[in-house]
């Protein structure tokens, strides 16, 4: 957080008040439209594609006509007719390059291939039809017109994803422009929430786009600590790339060929964000700089070389980068990713087909996974055969019985309402999502358990999903079952841009045990934002307390479990609760819980220390090391009087390590008292920090018992009004 032009106490209080201030769903959002039917088949064998619709307009013939895209530029007429169908023998070699409008008197309908399979929240472009324009001129209408932009696009149910095909003869998706991207002459396209770019080429540099700005609503544009839910990948940034974002947000597999002078461009006194994260990503000519984030999380991107800084205020972790900043109190470059898989992306394959490319397992990693040339090592997989493509209103039944049925699952855009938790049940199954599509519990007797339950099976992936819920259970996400055994080090579980999100949006009262529990052995999480939501669409302060309960965000009892970029903020005890053997977090972010009412309902260790640590390797652990720990005193929804004795807290133990821990205080009258285990410094006095801390001089804590969840477990802990 920048501190040039406003105090932490005073923009954090700022953003609280702002934050608050939430506009509920639009009526329009719980309306549903009343839509015509239609099919298109294509007939491979004759190369013909026949379409298929239902009755509408009032008199005279259908008249059709047909683009190479849905928004080409020109539609040339092939037919017309009185009957409910017909076929159009000679379209275009492409079979997903024909796009056909169907028009009766002043209504027109649109029926495509791609529009068949990927319903109506995925949109397609293609320069080879379209102008350089095109694209950026409707996401940016969506930004503003759909509520995309401001403080009620956080709570939409909305979900869009934006696919761009590779570029052809030399065109790209640039239509020229001057200046930083937050400028009205940049012509940049603006991505608002819960929107994902993609690019459908083999490799990154596919597809061009020109500048990319992602706009802060809060204190005027300089607040972008509430600009969550968005994500790009496989994509060149020609201009500026002025990614202005806080959590939930994804960058990946990207070149960004020119940035600002602030990667969050809004100028350089007054920007202040919470993010971010990026990966796999090529800056080819500028270093950026993330002056006014309070911490990054970067894997495995290559920088021009230089030796200034980059920005950040507390911690900023740089892990298997190319010319990382230099060490310091605030920069922990890590030389290696010690493992990890790529997130899956789909894209168009030489024969003119969608495909799903499955990155490989990496070991001790530096750099790209990608070469101008090489998508890099993985397996291709057939969308049409291999794939279910699931689509808001899908239920857990059809889609329990494609994964049963041997399906991966791709999730386009949209707010999936489940009775059941969807049970990923078999080995290297895989659940994608597009557009951070939102799986949803709804208040029902029988779903009791959790939105995802992953069984001990190798080389399981989970990724691109958010995890809502409207309903009381014991999890949102469990990997394994308790007690799980199993060796997957031959082929982890990977799970990649996830979040589970507690409170926020709902009204009914819910209590979840914990948000996240990983029981498997070896499993490895790349991104994940857990988050007792601080605010939201109802009524907050000490009425969240009770309505919006958790205990954990995340429980580790599996061993050799490794993160990177964790974030994990306010829930009720524990935030991070870790009991595995040999694990290891690489970057964690977190703050307290702002609304614990008061001390006596906030304290841990059978009511002998105050609060609740948020990072906690239980005494029992024998090995454990973690890099890169920032937790941040804000406690406002309380009587005043409440502090948190230890950021972190593990057992001192010769094998047990953390390193690179800070605390400070952004708002509220209580503190963070201790960095770890008793020492290190109160935030009271500004920002500490502990370099490293292993078998120290400090206290180790108590030995207690912990309230896990079980097989016969429901969130009970509490007695809740109906």
């Amino acid at each position: 957080m920048s501190t040039k032009l406003f105090s932490a106490f005073t923009a954090f209080t700022l953003m609280l008040i702002l934050c608050s201030f939430v506009i509920p769903y639009s009526s329009d959002e719980k309306k549903q439209e009343n839509k015509i039917e239609n099919k298109i088949v294509y007939n491979k064998k004759k190369h013909s594609i026949t379409l298929s619709w239902s009755a509408f307009g009032s008199s005279g013939n259908y008249v059709i006509t047909r683009g190479g895209s849905r928004l080409a530029s020109d539609f040339a007429p092939v037919g017309s007719t009185s009957k409910l169908t017909f076929t159009d023998n000679k379209p275009n070699a492409d079979k997903y390059e024909n796009y056909y409008k169907i028009t009766r008197d002043s209504i027109t309908i649109i029926v495509s291939l791609e529009k068949q399979i990927f319903g109506d929240n995925m949109y397609f472009y293609d320069r080879k039809y379209e102008k350089a324009e095109t694209p950026r001129n409707e996401i940016n209408s969506h930004f503003h017109t759909i509520g995309l932009g401001g403080s009620n696009g956080e709570w939409t149910t909305k979900r869009q994803a934006y696919y761009f095909k590779p570029n052809v003869n030399g065109q790209t998706y640039d239509d020229g422009g001057s200046g930083s991207a937050s400028s009205a002459e940049a012509n940049s396209i603006e991505l608002g929430f819960y929107s994902h770019i993609g690019g459908l080429g083999k490799v990154p540099t596919d597809v061009k786009l020109g500048a990319i700005f992602t706009r802060p609503h809060l204190s005027g544009g300089a607040n972008a600590t509430c600009t969550f839910w968005r994500s790009m990948e496989n994509v060149t940034v020609m201009r500026d790339f002025a990614w202005t974002v806080s959590q939930s947000t994804s960058a990946r597999r990207m070149q960004i060929e020119s940035t600002s002078k602030y990667i969050s461009d809004i100028g350089s006194s007054n920007f202040w964000g919470s993010g971010g994260f990026i990966a796999d990503a090529y800056y080819t000519s500028s270093r950026p700089n993330w002056g006014g984030q309070q911490q990054w999380y970067t894997r495995n991107t290559a920088f021009p070389s230089g030796s200034g800084a980059m920005g950040g205020s507390y911690n900023m972790v740089w892990q298997g980068c190319v010319n990382p900043p230099q060490a310091n109190n605030i920069n922990s470059p890590i030389p290696t990713t010690p493992i990890i898989r790529e997130k899956p992306f789909l894209f168009i394959d030489d024969d003119g087909e969608y495909k799903v490319f499955v990155p490989e397992w990496q070991k001790d990693r530096v750099g790209l996974s990608w070469s101008l040339t090489d998508m890099g090592k993985g397996k291709i997989q057939d969308l049409l055969t291999d794939w279910y493509v699931a689509k808001a209103g899908d239920t857990d039944v059809e889609i329990n019985k494609a994964l049963k049925a041997g399906k991966n699952i791709f999730f386009t855009p949209g707010h999936y309402s489940l009775n059941a938790p969807i049970q990923v049940n078999r080995k290297d199954a895989i659940l994608l999502g597009a557009g951070i599509a939102s799986v949803t519990l709804e208040p029902t007797e029988k779903n009791t358990w959790g939105c995802i339950y992953a069984d001990d099976r190798d080389g399981i992936i989970i990724a691109g999903l958010l995890m809502d819920s409207f309903n009381s259970t014991t999890y949102q996400v469990r990997v394994g079952n308790e007690g799980a055994t199993a060796d997957h080090s031959a082929n982890p579980i990977l799970l990649t841009d996830i979040t589970c999100r507690v409170g926020g949006v709902q009204s009914k009262n819910i209590q979840i045990q914990s948000s996240m529990q990983i029981n498997s052995n070896n499993v490895v999480g790349d991104h994940f934002w857990l988050w007792r939501a601080d605010h939201g669409s109802q009524r907050g302060g000490n009425a969240r307390w009770v309505r919006d309960r958790c205990k954990n965000g995340l429980i580790v009892t599996g061993d050799d479990v490794t993160l990177y970029a964790l974030f994990a903020e306010h829930y009720q005890e524990y935030e991070v609760l870790w009991l595995g053997e040999r694990g290891r977090t690489y970057f964690l972010q977190n703050e307290p819980p702002y609304d614990a009412p008061d001390q006596a309902n906030w304290s841990s260790q059978g009511g002998r220390v105050d609060g609740y640590a948020a990072f906690k390797v239980a005494n029992t652990v024998k090995e454990h090391h973690s890099i890169g720990m920032g937790s941040y005193a804000v406690f406002t929804g309380t009587d005043g009087k409440v502090n948190k004795k230890n950021g972190f807290e593990i057992p001192n133990s010769p094998n047990v390590t953390l390193e690179k821990m800070c605390i400070t205080r952004f708002a509220g009258p209580g503190n963070i008292l201790n960095v770890i285990n008793g020492i290190g410094g109160s935030t009271a006095t500004g920002v500490n920090r502990v370099a490293s801390y292993n078998n120290g001089a400090g206290t180790q804590p108590y030995d207690e018992a912990f309230d896990l969840p079980n097989r016969e477990s429901y969130p009970a802990y509490i007695v809740m009004d109906k």
